[in-house]
């Protein structure tokens, strides 16, 4: 995602995508244990979305 379309969003939008993306990193991490996961590169892209929607938030709110 881009930080221009993240802050188009709405804040609750906002923390409806963080709580997604949290969840969806959860999974990756399990399959990464497991072994199944092939597309490693996925993980950084999501964190770095979360820290994206983190940043706006903070910035929204001062």
């Amino acid at each position: 995602m881009k930080a221009n379309d993240i802050r188009k969003m709405a804040e609750a939008e906002l923390k409806q995508k963080r709580q997604e993306l949290t969840q969806e990193l959860f999974n990756l991490k399990f399959q990464l244990n497991t072994g199944r996961l092939e597309n490693t590169g996925k993980l950084g892209a999501i964190r770095k979305d979360i820290a994206r929607i983190n940043t706006i938030l903070t910035e929204s709110r001062g």
